[in-house]
C-alpha cells in the first residue's frame, strides 16, 4: 500500500506558482525556503475575552512573555487593534520539538466592540500576564422629554 502524503496539492505548491511537479517546494529538495515578502508574513491570532460591565466594555488576553515595549494598542473607530510580539526567551538553537503549541512572533487582534465607547479614555494594564483594556461606555439617553 502506498503511503499517502499528508500535504495538500495547495499547500505543496510554491508561492511562484504551480511548476507542474507535485510537491515540488525548496524544503522538500532539501534547499532553505526563499524569504517570505513582509505582507506575506503570518501573523498569529491573539486569544481575547471580550465583556461588558455596568459602565466598560473589557477586552483581556493572556500575553506571558512580551515586553511592554514590544506591545501596542490602537483605536480606531468602534474597534480596538492589539498587535505586538513574542520572542523565545531561550536564544540557543533548538535541535527538535517534542511538541509546539506556543506562538512566537508578531501577532494582531482586531477586535470590534459592541457598543459606542469614548477612545479618549480607553486605558490598558497588565496583571499577572494578562493584558486588560477597558473602553468606557458613552451613556446616552435612551428616552427624554423635550418642552415646546
Amino acid at each position: 500500500m502506498k503511503k499517502k502524503n499528508s500535504k495538500t496539492e495547495w499547500e505543496a505548491k510554491s508561492i511562484e506558482g504551480d511548476t507542474g511537479e507535485e510537491n515540488n517546494t525548496e524544503e522538500q529538495k532539501g534547499e532553505k525556503p526563499k524569504k517570505e515578502h513582509s505582507w506575506l508574513k503570518k501573523e498569529g491570532e491573539l486569544a481575547v475575552d471580550v465583556y461588558e460591565t455596568e459602565n466598560d466594555i473589557v477586552i483581556q488576553a493572556p500575553i506571558g512573555g512580551v515586553k511592554k515595549e514590544d506591545l501596542e494598542i490602537i483605536t480606531e473607530k468602534d474597534m480596538v487593534i492589539i498587535k505586538g510580539k513574542r520572542e523565545r526567551l531561550e536564544k540557543k538553537e533548538i535541535k527538535d520539538f517534542y511538541a509546539e503549541e506556543c506562538f512566537y512572533g508578531d501577532f494582531r487582534r482586531d477586535v470590534v466592540l459592541p457598543e459606542e465607547t469614548d477612545p479618549s479614555r480607553i486605558e490598558a494594564d497588565i496583571k499577572e500576564g494578562i493584558l486588560i483594556v477597558r473602553a468606557p461606555k458613552i451613556e446616552r439617553e435612551k428616552r427624554r422629554k423635550i418642552d415646546i
